[in-house]
């Protein structure tokens, strides 16, 4: 198991940082697509509430999420699966925010746990670098998107 932990201070309320992150259907306003990531669809409900369902189509994939934590607005939590192209496998994905408020800004914590299977082990070292560069994208984007609503 891989885990891939990054945090970063934002200058904004813990409040409007979680809601940024649980508006799916907003999230064109933050987080722009890349080969890697192409949106979110089939969102069951929005704003995002425990046991929400949605989908991620990738280049390798898709991956089929649920909200399994949800603690407004400390702590998220997606469980994300990803059926990878040619039925190499099931790549098992959660990332997990937790969020905690300092007297001028947020603590924001983004970790990201993959278990990648047994027929993928010879990509492991190709794999986690394009996932850690994803989620310090995503990251970031939300700190200078969140930033701009304080």
């Amino acid at each position: 198991m891989t885990e891939i932990r990054l945090e970063t201070a934002i200058q904004c309320p813990a409040e409007r940082i979680f809601d940024v992150i649980t508006d799916f259907r907003g999230q064109n306003r933050w987080l722009t697509k890349t080969a890697a990531f192409r949106g979110t669809s089939d969102v069951s409900s929005n704003p995002v509430t425990l046991g929400t369902t949605y989908r991620e189509p990738g280049p390798f994939g898709a991956r089929h999420g649920t909200v399994t934590e949800f603690e407004r607005p400390t702590k998220i939590t997606f469980h994300q699966p990803m059926a990878m192209a040619l039925r190499s496998g099931t790549i098992d994905v959660t990332v997990r925010y937790t969020l905690a408020p300092r007297a001028q800004s947020t603590h924001v914590q983004r970790v990201v746990t993959l278990a990648i299977p047994w027929p993928l082990k010879l990509l492991h070292p190709l794999l986690v670098p394009i996932w850690r560069a994803e989620q310090r994208r995503t990251l970031l984007a939300l700190k200078a998107y969140a930033e701009t609503l304080s």
